[in-house]
């Protein structure tokens, strides 16, 4: 009786995890798997040709991912993501002294956007101060990128775009 109690007790273990492992990723695993797909660092140009650069890093046990973004003649920002619910969301910490909270519910679909729309920020004095509002992050194909940054000041937006590139690894050729 004993050894029957323990076969049943391992294979109703062993169906758990398999079903476990079958159960389907949400729409917010998928769009944050795409988001770790990004790990490594990138190049490119704003649209008036100036140099950006980005990193993208898996940090928290692979919880969130960490980019640092440096355009030409500012200061470096970092962007943290992480899986909300059914969402992504974001932080953004800028050398505006402020910190904006933004989220995407990513589509049912192919991910080729994650759309973050502003929900409220830490450190902003009054909605007029400006600050970042909106990221629009389009995954052009694996090894190229597109960050739209809208920034609201007074009312009034200002959309920023970076065209960037995945750099390539030490000792490997760039792909054309």
């Amino acid at each position: 009786m004993k050894n029957h109690s323990i076969r049943f007790a391992l294979l109703f273990l062993f169906c758990i995890a398999v079903a476990k492992a079958q159960t389907p990723a949400t729409t917010a695993d998928r769009a944050f798997s795409k988001l770790q797909s990004l790990t490594g660092d990138w190049v490119g140009k704003d649209d008036h040709g100036m140099p950006a650069k980005t990193s993208f890093r898996k940090i928290a046990g692979s919880t969130a991912m960490m980019e640092t973004l440096t355009m030409s003649g500012m200061d470096e920002m970092v962007t943290l993501y992480s899986i909300d619910g059914d969402s992504i969301s974001l932080i953004h910490y800028c050398p505006t002294k402020n910190q904006p909270h933004m989220q995407a519910t990513p589509p049912s679909g192919e991910i080729q956007d994650l759309v973050f729309e502003f929900k409220d920020a830490r450190n902003l004095p009054t909605p007029a101060t400006g600050h970042e509002q909106k990221l629009v992050l389009h995954f052009d194909d694996a090894t190229h990128i597109t960050e739209s940054w809208t920034w609201r000041r007074d009312g009034k937006d200002t959309v920023f775009v970076y065209h960037l590139a995945r750099k390539p690894a030490p000792g490997r050729a760039a792909k054309p």
